[in-house]
């Protein structure tokens, strides 16, 4: 792509962050849910790959029952798309009103208080870009970044996400490293913890019924400190109200030594996290691209 193109695709993407900033959270999550019902009734991959999901994650439900929650989901979809804008754009204190509810968040600042290092897990759940925020007003906060696949959001993303504090660092060794050094200075790192890892950086462990290829990364960063773990999302509530971020403590499996034990820890805190909002869940991505050998492409 030309840097003509890519600079006409930037300026319309901030024009669009810009017009999704303007508008009223309700409004905005209004407008959000009408982009999700038409896109429940469209053919597209983002309907195939939920539909699909839903069927190995919920086989014990009815056709009529995950149908519903097929809709559901997109439309939550779309309002992960419109509030992106004001979740971007809008002031710290703005966005701090947003937060209705902090459970767990207590537990979160006693590990802080006693010195540890503390590991948000942040799965793709809710607002998961609030997340990542709300902790950089609150804490010395580091996260992995990997550029988007749109190059024209490339730019804008990064501001965003760094704009309150935090500090972006690649998916590669150097990465790692800064994400260790903070942690060993008693800081915060964010890590999305349902993201399928690359070939070779990861283990195959069970999530919803499935088995799906699960990161490592945070499984061997807590098991060289003496870190603390919480899975971690902003749950929208109803009509636009604002966001409840949930807190939840990782269980013990997950500090186990053994990698796969580790894993599997893992993936029930995401499924914690899931039983708490499913429809809110990005039902859209495709978690179990890779699969065991043997075992048939479900896509």
């Amino acid at each position: 792509m030309s840097r003509e193109a890519e600079a006409r695709q930037t300026r319309l993407a901030n024009l669009l962050l810009d017009a999704f900033a303007a508008l009223p959270l309700p409004l905005n999550h209004a407008l959000g849910s009408l982009i999700g019902r038409m896109a429940a009734y469209v053919p597209s991959r983002m309907r195939h790959v939920t539909r699909r999901n839903l069927a190995l994650c919920f086989p014990a439900l009815s056709e009529p029952e995950r149908r519903r929650l097929e809709r559901q989901s997109l439309i939550e979809t779309g309002k992960t798309l419109t509030e992106v804008g004001p979740l971007w754009r809008w002031p710290r204190e703005r966005l701090l009103r947003l937060v209705r509810e902090t459970p767990g968040l207590e537990a979160v600042e006693q590990a802080r208080a006693a010195g540890q290092g503390v590991i948000l897990l942040g799965p793709h759940i809710g607002a998961w870009e609030l997340v990542g925020l709300y902790a950089s007003i609150r804490w010395p906060m580091t996260s992995l970044y990997k550029p988007p696949k749109q190059a024209a959001m490339d730019a804008p993303m990064r501001a965003a996400r760094e704009r309150l504090g935090a500090t972006l660092v690649p998916t590669d060794a150097s990465g790692v490293k800064a994400l260790l050094q903070a942690l060993k200075r008693g800081e915060v790192i964010g890590i999305l913890p349902d993201q399928e890892p690359t070939e070779g950086q990861g283990v195959f462990a069970p999530f919803l019924g499935q088995s799906a290829y699960t990161m490592v990364l945070a499984s061997r960063l807590i098991g060289r400190g003496q870190a603390k773990a919480f899975f971690t999302f902003a749950e929208r509530l109803p009509r636009g109200a604002g966001f409840r971020l949930h807190f939840i403590p990782a269980e013990e499996g997950f500090y186990n030594a053994d990698i796969e034990t580790s894993a599997a820890a893992l993936n029930r805190g995401v499924e914690a996290c899931i039983r708490l909002a499913p429809a809110q869940y990005q039902w859209s991505y495709k978690r179990f691209r890779q699969r065991p050998e043997g075992m048939a492409e479900v896509y």
